[in-house]
């Protein structure tokens, strides 16, 4: 039924554009009042009835063909609304608001003769007649259905999804595997490196298998690392993205934006010669893909390790030619596993399932197959459906003979697509689009939520904004078991997601069915024989082919264009032909300097715009024209100065800029801003800087400055300390300043009155601790959940104070001087994360009853000399909450046996946890570490969004 949820998605927003323009100044001309009062009228009655048939189960061929034709009619409604304006945007906009409107009127009356806008209002009034006698000739308002109700959001989703969909059924193979990867901890005599390959088709949890055995046996590796390939790899990405993920120093990454395939693999392979390393590869398929890929990985008499995950056994068998490799394939899940995970998504335990259902949920679960992705799609709608019979056997009777003959993709596809099915209209839109990226794709969530917006997707709802609604489709989403959570923060929230490549497949061909969204390049359609306007492209591929169907293509009514491939990209047809854009995103595309971008001006409609990551240098002027413009993304891009004229792009609400890019003068007259990141004070004119005070929407500040004492440093100081007690104020909830080359950051100290809602706080300087804790961060910042702060000294007094602040989650606390004895913690009634560290000394600290009741991860200095003269008493078993810990111990002035004593301790009250959380014990000396552990010297990169 996806077909309706096409349809829903542009409906909604035309509608709402009828309404603003009644309500504008357009309104107020007669006879345009009258087309437009017209067109509201009976796209509102379809629009109703396009609601009713989304309760249809099974909509038939007439409806389906009668909601194709309202779709495109709305489409093209739009597009001649915004041409419409358009063409009127271009009339003078000189005078007094009498001239203006005088001047509007005596323009509409002769648009006909200008632009034929006219003659098209009169066709789309006859498309819309015969739209509306198509229903009523086809009977379509008598059309029976049997509807669904939508459900709520499971609240249990997380913790069960988590914990349950994972681990179910995987604990045998995964001791297993781990039993066989460590077999050389007992038999030295080997050292070769072991491929371990894990095949089996999707959905059946080869990478959730891949990922508890690395998750078991990393501690026992020098470095560690996950890649996954997909059907089109990019071997130098690939490769590239391996050398990030292992530890080396910076300048050993210089240039690598350049390096070519052969140097990327060579450079990797240099990093690991001497390492002991574990690398996950996931999602091989091809055996050519793996011949490049291992070429990376030296055999190196250092019992490596590496994990593969395929779909096809022969791919897997090229993975371990050598006799001590191993091919292990997946089973799907038995019998028992299968009701367990099943029965314990709907109701909570395995116990709980009512007599009247157990046969049912048999029979649901024969035909599921021991597919975990088919149990926990099934389970998930069943979860938010009543725990009724007659509810159970009309979803068993729905999954029909899908798996009953084989478990195919095909059957797999018609699984999902019950859950894909129980989603409101809104949510379906919502899903459809996310077939712009490509398998395997980790799509941040901001940038989908923002590109949401720009659709038009998204409305304000119930005192919501548009921003809060679209993260909540975001959940709800992840909620329907839809989508997969990636990089989950101390707070809960994802930072990505990804989609499951059954899901997937199922959602590029809905949107190609529906005219949604139609994909190029990336095996999943073709530009030759298609019918219509392509209405949103995704380019995942471009070659002169390509580059040719395009360009005998009708582009001018393309809403978003998506680039995910650099190859060729200058042939791509000129942004001129795109008339009608909404959404530009080039984000990771390099080579765009080689195409011509000087038309970007003429995208007129285009309300998202993002060069993240493509290294271009310089933004292209014409930007300035682009007055709807709300996000612009140039983040790590070597663009240091704004095109002249930026200030008028008064509607801009984010803009992610690159590094150390240049705050433009005039900034206060852009009203609308809610976030800016990435520019630099210091390289800003200061009135620039002292203007951001003038900005009371924003929401989220970082920004850098360059280390220096000069006059013109500290005036730069002023202004930006100026600018945030303007602020004081306002609803800023994330504040993020680093200060480059060991400046100071003694400035902050005087700020008197910062705004309550600040939810983030981190401050950064390589070489500047504040001499004490400043005064109006605690207990002033009640809604402070983060903060990062360099302090000169670690006190118990100071803790007791960051002890108050109620909302706090994480704190990354870092020390130069510690006291000569043990801190006592106490307090932090909120605190998910905490983090002790010195570059300089190691602290005693020990934790009272009471203290943190709700900390999960721990990782903090010990002191070894003084913590010997309390018998190493820590106080974990107070911490009733913790899962994991890293203790790192300062041995400096002890001896062995204190050094073992110290660390069985440490062992000892793990092992008493009623948790059992996992301890990892490092050494501040090299030669006395046990899981490769050093100091850390970099710090987590931190979610700038807490919405």
């Amino acid at each position: 039924m996806s077909v309706v949820s096409a349809a829903h998605g542009v409906l909604g927003p035309l509608l709402g554009k009828l309404a603003d323009l009644l309500a504008g100044k357009f309104g107020r001309v007669r006879g345009v009042r009258k087309d437009i009062l017209s067109l509201q009228a009976e796209l509102t009655s379809m629009h109703a009835a396009l609601q009713e048939y989304t309760m249809l189960e099974d909509p038939g061929v007439q409806v389906k063909a009668w909601i194709s034709l309202l779709r495109e009619l709305a489409y093209d409604t739009e597009d001649c609304i915004d041409k419409f304006i358009r063409h009127l945007g271009k009339h003078g906009r000189r005078g007094g608001f009498k001239e203006i409107f005088r001047d509007t009127t005596r323009f509409l009356r002769t648009l006909d003769s200008r632009c034929g806008i006219a003659d098209q209002i009169e066709e789309l009034k006859a498309r819309i007649k015969h739209v509306k006698e198509l229903k009523d000739s086809y009977k379509l308002s008598e059309t029976s259905c049997t509807k669904t109700e939508h459900a709520a959001v499971d609240p249990r989703l997380c913790a069960l999804f988590a914990e349950e969909a994972h681990l179910v059924g995987v604990k045998g193979p995964r001791d297993d595997l781990v039993k066989w990867m460590l077999t050389e901890e007992t038999n030295s005599s080997t050292k070769d490196r072991k491929v371990l390959s894990i095949v089996g088709f999707g959905g059946l949890g080869k990478t959730t298998l891949a990922n508890e055995v690395y998750r078991k046996i990393e501690r026992h590796f020098d470095c560690q690392a996950f890649v996954s390939v997909s059907q089109k790899p990019v071997i130098k990405k690939i490769i590239k993205d391996l050398i990030y993920k292992v530890p080396c120093p910076d300048e050993f990454r210089k240039d690598i934006e350049i390096w070519d395939e052969a140097t990327s693999i060579a450079k990797l392979r240099e990093l690991l010669k001497d390492k002991r390393y574990l690398v996950i590869v996931d999602d091989i398929w091809s055996t050519q893909a793996w011949s490049n890929i291992k070429c990376a990985f030296p055999d190196n008499n250092c019992s490596s390790r590496i994990i593969t995950t395929t779909r096809i056994i022969d791919v897997a068998r090229s993975c371990c030619p050598g006799s001590d490799d191993r091919v292990y394939e997946m089973a799907a899940l038995s019998d028992l596993h299968s009701k367990r995970l099943f029965l314990k998504r709907i109701f909570g335990s395995e116990d709980h399932c009512p007599d009247m259902l157990k046969e049912s949920s048999n029979e649901i679960l024969k035909k599921c197959g021991g597919l975990p992705l088919a149990i926990v799609s099934i389970s998930s709608l069943l979860a938010n459906r009543p725990a009724v019979k007659e509810e159970w056997e009309k979803i068993r009777r729905s999954i029909g003979s899908a798996l009953e003959n084989n478990q195919s993709l095909e059957g797999m596809s018609k699984i999902l697509l019950l859950s894909y099915n129980d989603l409101p209209p809104n949510l379906k839109t919502c899903l459809l689009y996310l077939s712009v990226f490509p398998e395997d794709y980790v799509i941040d969530r901001k940038r989908l939520v923002r590109r949401w917006i720009a659709e038009g997707f998204i409305s304000e709802e119930r005192g919501q904004s548009r921003q809060e609604v679209a993260e909540r489709y975001f959940y709800e989403l992840v909620n329907k078991s839809m989508v997969q959570l990636v990089d989950v923060g101390y707070d809960g929230k994802a930072r990505a997601c990804r989609v499951h490549d059954m899901m997937l497949e199922l959602i590029i061909s809905k949107s190609n069915e529906d005219n949604f969204i139609v994909v190029v390049g990336g095996g999943q359609t073709t530009l030759g024989n298609r019918q219509g306007f392509i209405r949103r492209l995704s380019i995942q591929h471009i070659d002169h082919e390509i580059a040719h169907l395009l360009a005998q293509k009708d582009l001018s009514h393309v809403r978003s264009l998506t680039v995910t491939s650099s190859a060729c990209i200058k042939h791509l047809p000129s942004l001129g032909k795109f008339e009608a854009l909404r959404v530009l995103d080039f984000e990771g595309c390099s080579g765009l300097e080689e195409y011509d971008m000087k038309s970007i001006g003429k995208l007129l409609q285009l309300k998202y715009l993002n060069f993240r990551d493509t290294g271009i240098s310089k933004l292209p002027s014409g930007i300035v024209m682009l007055r709807d413009l709300e996000t612009l993304d140039f983040g790590y891009t070597g663009v240091k100065e704004l095109p002249t004229g930026f200030v008028q792009l008064t509607k801009l609400q984010h803009v992610i800029a690159g590094s150390r890019t240049t705050i433009p003068n005039r900034i206060g007259n852009m009203r609308n801003l809610q976030e800016i990141s990435g520019f630099s004070i210091t390289q800003s004119p200061a009135d620039a800087v002292e203007d951001l005070g003038n900005l009371p929407g924003l929401e989220e500040i970082d920004v850098d400055l360059d280390g220096g004492e000069s006059d013109e440093f500290r005036r730069h100081e002023e202004m930006l300390l100026s600018s945030l007690c303007k602020l004081g104020s306002c609803k800023l909830r994330f504040l993020q300043i680093t200060r480059h080359c060991g400046g100071s950051l003694e400035f902050l100290e005087s700020w008197t009155q910062p705004p309550v809602s600040l939810q983030v706080l981190y401050m950064y300087s390589s070489n500047y601790y504040f001499t004490k804790l400043p005064k109006w961060i605690a207990p002033a910042l009640t809604s402070l959940s983060f903060l990062e702060i360099n302090l000169a000294e670690l006190t118990e007094e100071g803790l007791v104070t960051l002890g108050e602040l109620p909302a706090l989650l994480r704190l990354d606390l870092w020390f130069k001087k510690r006291p000569d004895d043990r801190v006592t913690v106490r307090g932090f009634p909120s605190l998910r994360q905490f983090t002790l560290y010195s570059n300089y000394v190691s602290p005693y600290v020990t934790f009272v009853k009471g203290s943190m009741p709700k900390l999960k991860n721990l990782d903090f200095l010990i002191n070894v000399s003084v913590a010997k003269t309390y018998g190493f008493y820590l106080g974990i078993e107070h911490l009733t909450c913790l899962q994991q810990a890293t203790a790192r111990l300062d041995n400096r002035g002890v001896t062995p046996s204190e050094r073992k004593a110290a660390e069985a301790a440490v062992r000892a009250e793990a092992v008493a946890h009623p948790n059992h959380p996992t301890i990892t014990i490092c050494c501040t000396e090299k030669e006395n570490e046990e899981t490769g552990g050093e100091k850390k010297e970099s710090r987590e990169d931190v979610d700038t969004d807490e919405n």
